[in-house]
């Protein structure tokens, strides 16, 4: 028996394996433009690796806010949309520094800098980033809706009928003696 508003656990991993797949799903789309975007610049221009990694990871960012919020996200709850851009903002902030770190250690430590082995620690970076940033979008800025709780099998069963009430008879006023 489920606790009122919980679900059973079955639910709940269904529910949690549905938001990973759409997670997955923006996330995938997201490391494409990334990666693309990051090659693309590393290409055409004479930027640094970090650089072109950082603005590329910025382009993604931002597909990935429009994913999240109309798709991945989009039974959660609206409300505070500057709040959740806010926190949104940090956390993909926090993921970028995570992301391009992996990267810069790699090209400025080790002197990995070549175009396979960028791709590789960009590559890299951008999954450790993720594990974060699922965690943190969906406990901080996709808030869950409060679940309804359904109603029990007893409430839900027909009211039993309410017996037929007759008036009680009213007795007549005794006539009065003049």
């Amino acid at each position: 028996m489920s606790t009122p508003g919980n679900g059973s656990v079955l639910e709940r991993v269904r529910g949690l394996v549905r938001e990973v797949a759409k997670f997955g799903a923006v996330g995938g789309l997201g490391v494409l433009v990334n990666l693309g975007v990051f090659n693309l610049i590393r290409h055409t221009t004479d930027l640094q690796v970090v650089r072109a990694s950082v603005i590329a990871t910025v382009v993604a960012i931002a597909t990935n806010y429009l994913g999240f919020r109309y798709f991945a996200y989009r039974d959660r709850a609206q409300s505070g949309r500057t709040r959740e851009l806010v926190l949104f903002a940090a956390f993909s902030g926090i993921g970028l520094v995570i992301e391009n770190g992996v990267l810069y250690t790699a090209t400025y430590g080790f002197g990995w800098d070549g175009s396979v082995a960028s791709n590789v620690f960009k590559f890299i970076g951008i999954g450790t980033a993720t594990v974060f940033r699922f965690w943190s979008y969906r406990t901080w800025v996709f808030k869950a809706l409060p679940e309804v709780a359904e109603p029990e099998a007893e409430s839900v069963a027909a009211p039993l009928p309410r017996p037929e009430r007759r008036p009680e008879p009213v007795p007549e006023p005794e006539p009065a003696n003049n």
